[in-house]
């Protein structure tokens, strides 16, 4: 039986995948913060409406870029959230795919968040690789 990233090995792996991604992509982004933890909090999962922590693999928190404004900044700093167990509970069911593989996926969905695209417009760039 493999054994599971820890905690840190999951956010080492997870700054490795923000590493990957093109510098003009990651300029672009400014500033963002890249947290991982176990499991999103009970609030966070109420404020969503979601029931089953197992559910929810990424969450951004912030401000999307196209609503930030000089005039208004934003007083927290944007946020990328993953939730390693679900996301590992979901690479039980991906042999497509390689954990690296899945982390960077969610980076990019949550980063996409960040950039103001919707769920379907990410879909629909994820789906042309």
């Amino acid at each position: 039986m493999l054994t599971q990233p820890d905690l840190d090995t999951f956010q080492d792996m997870t700054e490795a995948a923000w590493q990957r991604l093109p510098e003009a992509f990651r300029k672009a982004a400014g500033r963002i913060a890249i947290h991982v933890r176990d499991f999103a909090e009970p609030e966070v999962l109420a404020e969503l409406g979601i029931q089953d922590a197992w559910q929810l693999t990424g969450l951004y928190q912030g401000i999307p870029l196209i609503h930030d404004s000089i005039s208004f900044p934003s007083p927290e700093s944007p946020r990328i959230f993953l939730y390693r167990k679900p996301l590992l509970a979901e690479l039980q069911t991906r042999p497509d795919v390689t954990l690296d593989q899945l982390i960077e996926h969610v980076v990019i969905h949550e980063l996409g968040h960040h950039f103001g695209w919707s769920d379907e417009e990410m879909h629909r760039l994820l789906d042309e690789d």
